[in-house]
């Protein structure tokens, strides 16, 4: 019977969000002629509560949420780097996120390789950018059906065998059906009911949780004992010396990183100003918060004794609430992670294709394609993007995923020089940018794979443990500051600026009216 209520209310949920995705049409403003800036970015109109539901429901996916609590389970204090990195994101995103886009308002600028483009006037800087940002998204793409997967499996909700795989296709076909038709608004909608169905289960999961156990205290006591810490002083859930130079840097970098991905970006260019994005960026440690509390769920579920599989830890959530919870209530649960990964799932696709259109279809392949055109294009890779990720999921082991996103978030964090710097500064030469690109991705990349595909490396033997990703970021703006003065003293000539912006940073100096607004 509990089984009966549980699936029950997963299904309402997942056809609640079927229904929402229908009524995206509504936020048509009316009819106007078929644009990329329409399909893709919503015409630009979204309001604040719709702009802080739809970046919210991108930034924290469904994957973050098992993910994250599944670190804790299995690693204990190191797992809570996601909450000072979520943090950090919200003063850059008020900053960066408001700047550029009113660069790209002004300019009619889509993405950010688009950005690249009109500040230094290099077309392959463009492109590596645009090509940066679609390699690390589809492995990103691809994490989100796999924790669809894992949850469903921990649920009880996934049958074995052919009859699992096609409900996951049935429940990701209507997605795919609804971002065909209406772009960006379909997971706008969505992610309104993601955030309700999210925050209204996890409140009631964790008051149960600390419930059961009696309180926070007794949950970290019993989390520590699991993981065999009898010395308070020594406990796993606290860093230690040697981890912390980890923590930071993860945090800091991932932090860097986040912004630089096309499916973030393309949710902040929907916002219909600055004054919007300022307002989403200071209201986006709510949804911080609810990252901390799934991290709490990963610790009440080593005290609990929960046994996840080996390798699959994210799991560790879902079987707590499948055990602890009343059958309708685990629903809910299970609904709202499922919907939860819907939402950066659509977006991730949206991004991923707009930048093919953008940056490739159309600056190499058919400059003169008409906006109709363009549209029938993106909609099309996306589609596209979508089947791939499900091919790639049925078709790898879920560690490849997980490798190749572990990578993402080393090149992506790659264009950082180019596109935020260059938001403050043209001073790097463009042919530098793209030499300290080629490093950066190199060195990020030997690292990663070296250490058997971890992002956590030293950089010489015995050295303290670093994000990966920073250490090739280093790298990266060093060849880059280096470079530049060579090419100029070459007299090596660079493109045209076509932003407006200020050239270089002056001490005094008011950037033109309307350049920044943060």
């Amino acid at each position: 019977m509990a089984g009966a209520a549980m699936t029950t209310t997963f299904l309402a949920v997942i056809g609640g969000a079927s229904l929402l995705a229908v009524t995206a049409r509504r936020l048509h403003p009316g009819d106007r002629l078929p644009s990329l800036e329409g399909w893709a970015l919503a015409d630009r109109g979204l309001g604040a509560g719709w702009t802080w539901l739809l970046l919210g429901g991108t930034v924290y996916t469904a994957y973050t949420f098992t993910a994250v609590p599944g670190l804790a389970y299995g690693n204990g204090a190191s797992a809570f780097f996601a909450v000072p990195y979520t943090v950090i994101v919200c003063p850059l995103a008020f900053v960066l996120l408001s700047r550029l886009w009113e660069v790209a308002r002004r300019h009619g600028y889509i993405t950010a390789a688009d950005f690249v483009r009109g500040r230094y006037g290099s077309p392959p800087l463009a492109l590596v950018v645009a090509l940066t940002g679609i390699l690390a998204t589809m492995p990103y793409l691809a994490l989100q059906l796999l924790g669809i997967r894992a949850v469903l499996t921990a649920g009880g909700l996934y049958p074995p065998g052919v009859a699992g795989d096609l409900a996951m296709v049935a429940v990701f076909a209507g997605l795919a059906v609804a971002t065909y038709r209406h772009g960006l608004r379909a997971p706008t909608v969505i992610a309104a009911l993601k955030a309700v169905a999210v925050f209204v289960s996890l409140t009631a999961v964790c008051w149960l949780v600390l419930d059961r156990f009696g309180g926070p205290g007794a949950v970290f006591d019993g989390a520590a004992r699991a993981l065999g810490g009898t010395d308070p002083a020594h406990s796993p859930l606290v860093l230690t010396p040697g981890q912390q130079p980890a923590y930071a840097t993860l945090a800091l970098g991932s932090a860097l990183a986040l912004l630089m991905y096309p499916h973030v970006l393309t949710a902040g260019f929907a916002a219909d100003g600055t004054r919007t994005l300022r307002k989403v960026s200071a209201g986006l440690p709510a949804w911080t918060a609810l990252l901390a509390l799934f991290g709490l769920l990963g610790i009440a579920a080593l005290a609990a004794g929960v046994r996840a599989p080996a390798g699959g830890a994210e799991a560790a959530v879902p079987m707590l609430v499948d055990r602890l919870m009343p059958g309708p209530l685990a629903g809910l649960v299970f609904g709202s992670i499922v919907v939860g990964a819907l939402v950066p799932a659509a977006v991730m696709s949206i991004a991923a294709a707009t930048s093919f259109v953008r940056n490739v279809y159309v600056e190499y392949v058919h400059p003169t394609a008409t906006p109709k055109r363009q549209v029938r294009v993106a909609k099309a890779v996306s589609l596209t993007a979508k089947l791939g990720a499900v091919a790639f999921v049925f078709g790898l082991r879920d560690q490849d995923a997980i490798n190749l996103q572990l990578l993402g978030g080393v090149w992506i964090l790659q264009v950082f020089p180019a596109v935020a710097v260059g938001l403050y500064t043209r001073w790097l030469h463009p042919r530098a940018l793209l030499a300290g690109w080629a490093v950066g991705m190199a060195a990020g990349t030997y690292l990663v794979v070296r250490e058997g595909f971890s992002s956590i490396v030293p950089l010489v033997a015995g050295s303290p443990e670093i994000y990966a990703g920073v250490a090739a970021l280093v790298l990266n703006l060093a060849v880059a500051v280096a470079a530049t003065p060579v090419l100029a003293r070459l007299g090596v000539p660079r493109g045209p600026d076509a932003t407006d912006l200020p050239s270089r940073p002056r001490a005094g100096r008011r950037p033109p009216t309307g350049a920044n607004n943060a």
